[in-house]
């Protein structure tokens, strides 16, 4: 998975580096919610996203990292297969918001060199709608990744509540897990169905606030019934 997130993380920076030989000194660099163009840019500004991909995939490398090396002075079996777990995990949460990231790198460097060929006033391609489609799919396999996760501090739902221990954190992950899915799911539906990029974008953070919130009492109610089961188990023992 680490090779896989760093060849991705790569390939915008190789792309933009070839595609900026063939682009004009001015391109477009920013839209409004409607799709028009509203600033233009140096070309060597492309360089931007490619860069800050780069550097994400670094982050997640180093936090991968500290997990591998924790697992290598463990000699507890079942320790070193959740931290290893816990890396693997990191891994691809970083390759799928990589994917992401080159998804709409990809839109502004094609509507760049759209404009190379004809000054346009607005992009060619719905923005807000492709990265509502991306981040979707991305929701789909991030939610899938939280339902495998062990108790960490960096990937999961990571409540006070969820981190209480084991149990907690096994069951608030897989509500939170398949929280997202469903919101990965239901971002791409109503993407396809919305009018604009821009109502596409709005509904799917509607759909995340949703998620995030519900995910929140979830983990809640979860950590009262586990602090409940133990004063009982805790009275029965007394008795």
């Amino acid at each position: 998975m680490k090779k896989a997130m760093w060849i991705v993380s790569m390939l915008p920076l190789i792309a933009t580096a070839v595609i900026m030989q063939f682009l004009p000194e001015k391109i477009p660099m920013h839209f409004d919610s409607a799709g028009n163009i509203n600033r233009w840019g140096g070309r060597g500004e492309s360089l931007i996203i490619p860069v800050m991909i780069l550097a994400l995939a670094l982050m997640w490398t180093l936090i991968g990292r500290y997990y591998e090396k924790k697992a290598e002075k463990t000699s507890d079996e079942k320790e070193q297969n959740s931290l290893l777990s816990n890396a693997k995990m990191v891994y691809i949460c970083g390759l799928a918001m990589n994917v992401v990231n080159a998804a709409i790198q990809g839109v502004l460097i094609y509507t760049a060199f759209t404009a190379a060929h004809g000054r346009i006033t607005e992009s060619p391609v719905d923005i807000g709608r492709i990265t509502a489609l991306v981040l979707g799919a991305a929701f789909i396999v991030i939610g899938n990744v939280m339902t495998k996760t062990r108790n960490n501090g960096v990937v999961g739902v990571r409540t006070v509540w969820s981190r209480y221990n084991d149990n907690t954190w096994r069951k608030s992950n897989l509500f939170g897990g398949i929280a997202m899915m469903v919101c990965g799911v239901v971002t791409i539906v109503t993407t396809v169905l919305a009018g604009s990029g821009f109502a596409a974008e709005m509904l799917m953070l509607v759909w995340l606030t949703v998620m995030a919130i519900a995910t929140v009492i979830y983990s809640k109610k979860v950590y009262d019934d586990e602090i409940e089961a133990e004063k009982l188990k805790a009275k029965r023992t007394e008795e």
